[in-house]
């Protein structure tokens, strides 16, 4: 099904693609787009609805030429079609673009001529992703290589540690980006309450690779045990951390409210809500550089495995 406002390019090329963002921004008048990276994506066909819409409310802050990728049956002539248009609540351009055949096994092939010029490029896996992104041909490519382990349908857990073990500089995981929020409030609570911390434990749905990443980013910080636990959720309910001082608690059971309690001091209601897909892949989109503190966590996370390897989930 074509996209509104997008042209429909059967059995295409990169070079006809080029061309039509180049007519489309004739036929808009608006000849220089003012994007400032390319951002690829790579799903299944059931998938790339979703995906589309949320680089479509993404690229409102970061206008982009926005590249689709579903990969269709390899077996066959090699084939390339595409849907391709500017506006449309788009502030850069946009192709989805479908391959079958051969061409199924080299999309880089495809990919390589339509990456905007001295423009950095964000590779990002909305399911579904390589072992070894960093290695993969389209992620050797970009600057930023974007995952999400808590997509894929099933083994989250392992996809999480393959990812951590896998870590290359540029790499992230929206696994991670969710928990910017706990990070930020668990890190001013310290700063107020600067008492040695003894221990700690996240607590979250059983399969959750954001409370894994909590857990080593925790035991990372402040060279402590951290104990995992489990609940109904949403996502991760509470951290809480024990001082010298007493206990610091950080407690959200409804996905959207949380209280911050500290021995000796009043509770305090604060926002932590749940985000939805745009507004991850946008934050994730504000930094290109690598991140040292993921980088970090992923380390002691693949540490923590090795001490004490259990069952992965599914």
């Amino acid at each position: 099904m074509t996209q509104p406002g997008m042209m429909e390019l059967t059995d295409t090329s990169s070079s006809a693609i080029a061309a039509e963002f180049l007519r489309a921004r004739r036929r808009a008048g608006s000849p220089a787009m003012g994007m400032v990276m390319t951002l690829v994506f790579v799903v299944d066909e059931e998938d790339a609805e979703d995906a589309m819409d949320t680089a479509r409310a993404a690229s409102r802050e970061h206008p982009a030429r926005v590249l689709g990728l579903i990969l269709g049956n390899p077996r066959g002539p090699a084939q390339v079609d595409a849907q391709v248009g500017i506006g449309s609540g788009w502030t850069g351009e946009t192709a989805l673009i479908r391959l079958s055949g051969e061409v199924t096994k080299h999309p880089e092939s495809v990919v390589l001529p339509l990456l905007l010029p001295d423009s950095p490029v964000v590779v990002w896996w909305p399911t579904r992703a390589p072992a070894d992104p960093a290695d993969d041909p389209l992620g050797k490519l970009a600057k930023r290589r974007i995952t999400d382990a808590a997509a894929v349908p099933r083994s989250k857990s392992k996809a999480m540690f393959t990812q951590c073990r896998n870590y290359a500089p540029g790499n992230t995981d929206l696994a991670w980006t969710r928990i910017t929020g706990w990070r930020a409030l668990l890190a001013a609570a310290l700063d107020q309450n600067p008492a040695k911390v003894l221990s700690a434990s996240v607590t979250a749905e059983r399969i959750s690779p954001s409370a894994d990443l909590l857990s080593a980013w925790l035991a990372d910080r402040l060279k402590i045990e951290v104990t995992r636990k489990s609940s109904d959720g949403p996502g991760i309910t509470d951290v809480v951390m024990e001082t010298k001082e007493g206990r610091i608690s950080l407690v959200r059971y409804d996905g959207k409210l949380a209280t911050l309690s500290a021995t000796g001091q009043p509770d305090r209601p604060v926002a932590l809500k749940l985000r939805e897909m745009p507004e991850l892949l946008a934050e994730e989109l504000r930094r290109l550089d690598p991140d040292d503190i993921y980088a970090a966590t992923v380390k002691k996370m693949v540490r923590m495995h090795h001490a004490n390897p259990t069952a992965e989930g599914s």
